[in-house]
Order: C-alpha cells, then sequence, then structure tokens
C-alpha cells in the first residue's frame, strides 16, 4: 500500500482537525448523526455474531467494518475529534479557538448520540417485533451487557469507577490509532487494513467506547436490561466521554504531534558539531 512518512501524516492529523474545526454547524451534525448510526449498527451486527456463534472473538473480528464504513464516508465520531481538533489550537492555525473546539465536540456529541438512539429504536423494534413480543436471544444479550457495564461498576464504587475510566482510556488510544493509522495510507485497501487492528484489539478487550455505548445502553432500557438513564449516564456515559478525551489526546494525538510535527535537532547531529569545534 502507498505508505506516508510520518511527519506527513502528522501534518495531515492537524490539518484534518483545522477542517473539523471550521466545519458548519449543519454538516457536522450530519457527519457526527451518520457516524453514530452506522457504529452502533455495527455494534448490533457484532453481538449478533457472537450470540449466533458463541464465539465472541467473530463478533469482535467483523465490528471493525462499521468503523471502516463511516470514516471512508468522512463522517465523524466524538474519539476522533477529541484527538484532531486541539491540535489545530496548540500548532496555533489561525481562528483556532478554545470555544470553537468546545462547539464541535459538543455538536458531534449531539450528532453521534442521536444517530446511536436512532439505530437502537429501530434494532428494538426488530428483536422486539415492534414491542409486542419478548426480546429475542439477541436483545436478551444486549439488555444484559448494560447492566454489568453500569451496576457492576456502581457496585465496586471507587475502584469500579476507575476501571472504568481506564477503559475508556484504552479505548480511546486504540481508536484514534485506528483514525491516524488510515491517514498513513493514500489507497482504500491500506486504510482499511491499517484500521482493521487497533479497532479489533479495542472491542474485543471489552473497553469502554462512548459511541458504542450510546446505542448499547439506551438499547439495554428498552429491552428490559435493570438499570435506568440515570445508572447509565453516571457509571458509564460520562466517565467514558471523559477517559475517551484523554486516551486519545494524549496517547495518539499529543504523543505524534510533539515527535513528528515538532521534531527536536537529532543529537548526533549537535554532537558532531560540537566535536568539530573542539577539534578546530
Amino acid at each position: 500500500m502507498a505508505y506516508l512518512a510520518p511527519q506527513e501524516f502528522a501534518t495531515k492529523m492537524i490539518d484534518a482537525g483545522e477542517s473539523k474545526l471550521f466545519m458548519s454547524t449543519k454538516d457536522t451534525l450530519i457527519r457526527s448523526y451518520m457516524a453514530g448510526a452506522i457504529l452502533a449498527l455495527a455494534a448490533a451486527f457484532a453481538v449478533t455474531v457472537t450470540v449466533n456463534t458463541g464465539q465472541p472473538l467473530i463478533g469482535a473480528l467483523l465490528f471493525p467494518v462499521g468503523f471502516c464504513m463511516l470514516y471512508l464516508l468522512g463522517f465523524d465520531l466524538l474519539t476522533g475529534v477529541f484527538t484532531l481538533v486541539p491540535l489545530a489550537l496548540i500548532d496555533k492555525r489561525p481562528g483556532a479557538t478554545m470555544s470553537g473546539m468546545l462547539r464541535n465536540w459538543g455538536l458531534v456529541f449531539l450528532g453521534n448520540f442521536a444517530g446511536a438512539l436512532t439505530t437502537a429504536v429501530f434494532m428494538a423494534v426488530i428483536f422486539t417485533m415492534g414491542f409486542t413480543e419478548a426480546p429475542n436471544a439477541i436483545g436478551q444479550k444486549i439488555g444484559t451487557i448494560g447492566e454489568s457495564r453500569t451496576l457492576g461498576y456502581a457496585a465496586a464504587g471507587f475502584g469500579g469507577m476507575l476501571t472504568l475510566f481506564v477503559r475508556a482510556v484504552m479505548c480511546n488510544w486504540m481508536v484514534s490509532t485506528g483514525v491516524v493509522a488510515a491517514m498513513m495510507s493514500t489507497s482504500v485497501s491500506g486504510k482499511v487494513i491499517a484500521m482493521w487492528m487497533p479497532i479489533l484489539i479495542f472491542f474485543y478487550m471489552g473497553f469502554e467506547h462512548s459511541i458504542v455505548n450510546m446505542f448499547l445502553f439506551p438499547s439495554g432500557i428498552m429491552l428490559g436490561g435493570q438499570f435506568t438513564w440515570t445508572d447509565y449516564f453516571l457509571w458509564n456515559e460520562i466517565p467514558t466521554v471523559l477517559g475517551n478525551l484523554v486516551g486519545g489526546l494524549t496517547f495518539v494525538g499529543l504523543t505524534l504531534y510533539t515527535t513528528h510535527a515538532k521534531t527536536n535537532a537529532k543529537k548526533r547531529s549537535s554532537d558532531a558539531k560540537l566535536m568539530s569545534v573542539a577539534a578546530e
């Protein structure tokens, strides 16, 4: 596959962050709505495969298809803008402001949530024959996922919250690595290959992704899960959003920007210059 050097895709990361920062409200909402809806459908697909085969690894192997689709279509996830948009401010691009960044994050959150909720309602209709009968096996599985990842964390108190936060940090470390990896290639096949592995890792390891959870937990409530909207927001969505922000920005955005966009002078060159001066 056509490959870009790290210095080249680091510049693409900053350019992408700047582009998203100045995107119109209409385009931001449409692109984030579609991203949330497609990722939610991919999550429903992965759970369906897992239930039907009894093999979670097969579901995880196939889940990245949704991520690849939304990326290639130019749609935006909150996890991606957490990593890319701040780089426009850090690089001091003209017109880039903190208020503009917060506006972008807020719009993408709303769009992702609306898209994921739409898919959740559609899938709940399918799993229950239009709410006329009990959820099928897949619907029951989705209902129990929400219970263990809200009330389960709450029962462990501080340890549960810490575990939830760390899982969210590691999730966006992997997801944003997938976003950046796609920029390494200029071919569709290369982008898909580069994205697949980190997305597979995050899904199979059960890390916490704020947009996937925007589908799983509202679906769980609709399908009879024994937890509330308050449980969902306090013991999953809000800590997950914060963990995703920290993971994507620190482990991917800032590290790549610092070492590839703002590379320091080579130490060997400095040493050689000093030796040359000393010899004179």
